[in-house]
């Protein structure tokens, strides 16, 4: 295969919401550069990057594929990601490393709910946008209002490039306002032909060229010079000025596409070809210790990985780009976060599951290599004596989580091990052992996001689990002061046991004056680990406890603190006040004071007026206006408190405080109420009281509980 020179290099990522068709582009763009020579479909679970097993049954992309094209002297590096916000980690990553982002529109529906989503991931990292309307072609098309949709969400910097003479089922024609012609298009697709703008369409034409003149103009001055001068430009300046707007985030041009006829599809890659930026025109990539790098084939050689992938058969293949330098397939690299040494063997040029080995891959290249023994995603490997660690990509944080459950209890320390291996591969999907809950709790992006972990578990690795609400992470806590006083004794022979303790217990919050109803002898601060603080106090006079023992009867105190009396869950916020007691000169040891601290301490508490406290979830849907009624009145069946409502776009954003209890496979039901149009997310806010007949219903739900185990 052709080694490409940093020149030469083209890094493209496909996004775009479900269902708006960009496997279909990726697939166009490989067949118009003789990749393929038939074009494969979503219904024939054919396609060069959908080809896992999984996307096939399901009919969507779940992970991010890469492949390439070579066109006009260019190699264009394509990353076709999935569209649902589930898989957010794949496109994240997929940013990173590419170059440009094309955008793929429905022009049925122009910006939805899911293109904004996306839209926050590239201002994140402020890529250069090529908007394309696909679908043109489908009855409902609406291009103007898709057009306008988007200028409406992300500004006026979004420049037409082209419109469809005849959308719709008999589209086949479009003008192209930067070479000012009509390309036609075959009924099959493919190549068009060249016609004259026609007449009717001339004066429409030409307002919209001199719109796109005066866009390309104003990004350079001598370009404004030539413009005022000439009163146009021409069609390298225009490339200059478009190239430069792109660059500086002053221009996202919009192509017009059917991916399912295969038309316009070409004309977009001439553009990318000729005038998105290359790796050498983008912005440099940025090291840990807040260096710039850039990509430049005469440094040592640096990579970054981008994302692993595990197959049972073949081993580890890692996606890397190469940073700087240049690498071979007999090159070794050091591992900057672990010092390991990796040796590769091979490398590789994918397209989808098709390896196309090659013998070099330069500076702004993107490529693969099997069996990097140690290491996986976000880690850089660097030449010897080239010591840099490239700025990790920063993952989104989880949204839902379930407890995960072995159907056989054999393979319990083997679902641990395989879901360790699953989060290599993709860093969004968490994996830990509660000790609080006493589950195994795997952390994801959405239902659909656990559904393929499920999957992999199944067919992959053949586990049969059960994904469970996992338990509520509840907190007791009191409402009032109380005493209470336990005496531990027992005798069974040679040395007994002997403690009594008096204690109160009272409500605790930050600022509250200091008891003054008894002597203080001493005061320890605790901050809880799971949240909320114990104040403790020695208060005992006259001896009556001797003070060795104190640090016994905290330690009682705790070990009730971490399994409440109500439900078993933590305690929080309470001051305890050790006021007086009784010990024995033979019998008293440190045993017999923890065990009456202890149960002293449970005695008060549940004579305080006890109350159960939940988590509470700060929520944020963003959904399209004509179905918010239907979201609200969900929300109202789950004790949710509105917040506000915020607008965006053609877009609302709900903002409410719901109960964890309340949020158990919320993405699937609101997935359901707006037909996949709506997205959601949520951050942990506070803890809040239970209400009372719920607070009882769950001590009972305890009790019994614990009589059956």
């Amino acid at each position: 295969m052709k080694i490409y020179d940093d020149k030469h290099i083209k890094n493209i990522v496909l996004l775009g919401a479900p269902k708006s068709g960009k496997t279909l582009l990726a697939e166009d763009m490989l067949f118009e550069a003789g990749i393929i020579h038939r074009r494969g479909t979503i219904e024939g679970k054919n396609t060069v990057s959908d080809c896992h097993e999984i996307e096939q049954e399901r009919g969507n992309s779940v992970f991010a594929t890469v492949l390439h094209t070579e066109w006009r002297d260019y190699k264009i590096n394509i990353i076709d990601t999935p569209g649902f916000d589930d898989f957010a980690g794949e496109m994240i990553a997929s940013l990173r490393v590419a170059d440009t982002c094309v955008l793929a529109i429905n022009a049925q529906h122009g910006a939805e709910v899911g293109t904004d989503l996306i839209w926050n991931y590239v201002q994140q990292f402020n890529k250069p946008v090529i908007f394309a309307i696909n679908q043109v072609d489908h009855p409902k098309s609406d291009f103007d209002n898709a057009l306008a949709s988007l200028k409406e969400h992300y500004g006026n910097a979004v420049t037409q490039m082209q419109y469809p003479v005849n959308q719709g089922e008999a589209f086949n024609s479009i003008i192209d306002l930067l070479k000012m012609v009509m390309y036609k298009f075959p009924a099959a697709g493919g190549k068009p032909e060249k016609f004259p703008i026609p007449e009717s369409e001339k004066e429409k034409a030409n307002r919209l060229h001199n719109e796109l003149v005066e866009k390309a103009a104003e990004n350079d001055e001598k370009l404004m010079d030539a413009y005022f001068e000439k009163g146009t430009l021409d069609e390298d300046e225009l490339r200059q000025g478009l190239k430069l707007g792109m660059i500086h985030h002053d221009v996202f041009p919009v192509f017009v596409t059917s991916a399912k006829k295969n038309m316009g599809t070409g004309r977009m890659m001439g553009f990318i070809d000729n005038v998105a930026p290359t790796p050498l025109e983008a912005k440099p990539e940025r090291t840990t210790a807040g260096k710039e790098i850039a990509f430049d084939r005469t440094q040592p050689a640096a990579l970054f990985i981008f994302k692993t992938h595990i197959e049972p058969n073949l081993g580890k293949l890692s996606f890397f780009k190469v940073i700087s330098g240049e690498v071979t397939s007999s090159s070794e690299l050091i591992n900057s976060q672990t010092g390991s040494v990796e040796r590769f063997h091979q490398l590789f040029i994918m397209d989808g599951k098709t390896r196309n080995p090659v013998e070099k891959l330069v500076a702004g290249d993107i490529g693969a290599t099997l069996k990097l023994k140690d290491s996986y995603t976000n880690q850089t490997l660097h030449a010897k004596g080239f010591d840099v660690t490239i700025e990790p990509i920063v993952f989104p944080e989880p949204r839902i989580q379930f407890a995960v459950i072995a159907q056989s209890k054999n393979d319990d320390e083997k679902i641990g091990e395989v879901l360790g291996k699953i989060h290599q591969e993709d860093p969004t999907l968490e994996v830990g052992f509660s000790k609080e809950l006493k589950q195994l709790i795997l952390s994801a992006q959405g239902e659909l996001h656990l559904m393929v972990c499920k999957w992999f578990l199944e067919n992959v690795y053949k586990l049969r689990v059960d994904f469970v609400a996992p338990r509520i992470s509840y907190r007791e806590t009191i409402r009032k002061p109380m005493t209470s006083s336990y005496r531990h004794k027992k005798q069974s022979g040679g040395a007994g046991q002997f403690g009594e303790v008096h204690l109160k217990i009272e409500p605790y919050y930050d600022g509250m004056p200091e008891p003054t109803e008894y002597s203080v002898r001493g005061k320890e601060v605790i901050e809880l680990e799971w949240g909320g603080k114990l104040v403790f106090y020695n208060c005992i006079v006259g001896g009556v406890i001797d003070a060795r023992f104190i640090p016994s009867i905290l330690k009682g105190v705790m070990e009730k603190m971490e399994e409440g009396p109500i439900t078993g869950s933590y305690v929080r916020d309470v001051r305890v006040m050790v006021y007086d007691g009784k010990m024995h000169p033979v019998d008293s040891n440190d045993i017999s004071f923890k065990i009456a601290g202890m149960m002293a301490f449970k005695d008060a508490f549940m004579k305080a007026e006890p109350q159960l406290l939940e988590p509470i979830y700060d929520l944020e849907i963003m959904v399209p206006e004509e179905i918010m009624g239907d979201v609200m009145g969900d929300l109202q069946t789950r004790r949710a408190l509105i917040m506000g409502i915020d607008t965006n776009g053609n877009n609302q954003v709900i903002k409410a405080r719901v109960p964890l209890a309340e949020l158990d496979r919320y993405s699937t039901s609101l997935r359901s109420i707006s037909q996949g149009r709506a997205s959601f997310k949520q951050r942990f806010a506070d803890f809040a009281p239970v209400p009372f007949d719920l607070q009882q219903k769950l001590a009972k739900t305890a009790v019994e509980s614990e009589l059956v185990s």
